[in-house]
């Protein structure tokens, strides 16, 4: 079997080669404390080291524009597959670098440094491309991956409607079979769909039985151009900017029966599934955010002086770094070791990755919050980045379930 960067690198553009060790100088004096690729394997370090490079040079200097202007860089995306990063964890039979979880956060977590809402986008995208990997027939894996895994075609997860939230499983948006066309007859709506009315398929969860509760739940692949699908508005939103967010309507959708991603039923089981990944990424999405806001407010200490000396001499700053590198460290502990048990298929795994995602997002807001305030009336400044960070990092506390939800997971495992 290849080794991962062979796999990686066989979808790769001759930049790999030059990106790959454009980061292998030690990082800066202070922030080896924290370095992300400490505990890698020389293959993830790699793997980091090129999202890093490519995050610094395509991604942070672009960020305070697209934000600015609300763009959706679709040219990006495409430089994503061209790394191997569209299909991350798909089977490469079809196109993908068959990367594992662990790889996989490793990669966002430094893609995240320099734009939170793109790397996000990019990890939903993925969350969808595995789905059909793990769930969908043959048929669906030959037609869909390879597009999806070049950028050809970009995918969007609907679960959440306007009155279930928390209550995924109390969703209303239905398809009832029409045994005379074999097709399914889509209606409702979903509510904070990120690329809605951009991505070109659309993974819905929908109610297909009378079964009340997940039972009834299962998931169709929707193409955006299917007659009867309208998207609303785009949201206005206090981050996430790079990334269109609107509500998509379906009336009277047919869908052909072919397009049922596994087995009438089971949408819910493979909703669920999906997200155990996906708040992996969101968790490495938040930690990312706090790498970066940790390194520029250590350089602005140590540049910014008052009373005669630079701030990083004080005490008081000094403990403040001091729990902020603790607490990315205890982020990043806790993703990485989630996604080992999630590759390995634990049976405690659902579980981990709630608590990491809790851990992550938390404590990575909190340590972009803390950045901001190091930089005192100039992180407040659109100029400084920081204010971009905590932006974009806040909504990771509510989306792939809350972090009250998260706790609740956590908790009913620990009492059963």
């Amino acid at each position: 079997m290849q080794s991962a960067v062979r796999s990686l690198r066989k979808f790769s553009t001759p930049a790999f080669r030059v990106m790959s060790t454009a980061t292998k100088a030690p990082p800066a004096t202070g922030v080896a404390v924290i370095d992300p690729i400490i505990g890698l394997t020389d293959d993830q370090a790699e793997f980091y080291n090129l999202a890093r490079s490519f995050a610094d040079e395509q991604l942070r200097p672009n960020a305070q524009k697209w934000d600015e202007e609300s763009h959706f860089p679709l040219d990006t995306y495409k430089k994503f597959a061209d790394l191997g990063f569209a299909g991350i964890f798909v089977r490469d039979d079809v196109g993908g670098s068959g990367l594992s979880r662990l790889e996989t956060v490793t990669i966002v977590e430094a893609l995240a440094t320099g734009c939170v809402g793109t790397a996000a986008m990019l990890t939903i995208h993925n969350m969808c491309a595995g789905m059909i990997d793990k769930f969908g027939n043959e048929d669906h894996r030959q037609y869909y991956l390879p597009k999806l895994c070049k950028m050809d075609l970009m995918a969007s997860y609907c679960l959440t409607e306007p009155g279930s939230g928390s209550d995924a499983s109390s969703l209303i948006t239905n398809a009832r079979f029409d045994a005379a066309t074999n097709e399914y007859v889509l209606n409702g709506g979903k509510a904070f769909i990120s690329g809605a009315g951009t991505s070109d398929i659309y993974l819905v969860m929908c109610r297909t039985n009378d079964k009340p509760g997940p039972g009834g739940i299962s998931c169709l692949i929707v193409p955006k151009d299917a007659k009867g699908v309208s998207f609303g508005s785009a949201e206005k939103k206090m981050g996430w900017n790079v990334q269109p967010t609107r509500q998509i309507t379906f009336e009277d959708v047919r869908i052909p029966a072919a397009n049922l991603l596994g087995k009438e039923g089971n949408g819910f089981k493979m909703a669920m599934a999906g997200l155990d990944g996906g708040r992996l990424s969101i968790g490495a999405c938040s930690l990312g955010a706090a790498q970066i806001s940790f390194e520029l407010a250590l350089q602005y200490t140590k540049e910014r002086k008052q009373f005669k000396k630079s701030i990083a001499e004080y005490q008081a700053t000094q403990f403040k770094l001091a729990d902020m590198a603790g607490k990315i460290l205890t982020a990043r502990l806790a993703l990485r070791n989630a996604a080992k048990l999630l590759d390995e298929g634990h049976p405690a795994a659902t579980a981990h990755c709630a608590l990491a995602k809790k851990i992550a997002t938390d404590q990575g807001f909190e340590v972009c919050n803390d950045a901001l305030q190091m930089h005192g009336g100039y992180g407040y400044l659109k100029d400084y980045q920081i204010e971009r960070y905590v932006r974009d990092c806040r909504v990771h506390q509510i989306l792939e379930g809350t972090n009250e939800i998260m706790r609740h997971i956590v908790g009913r495992a620990i009492v059963s």
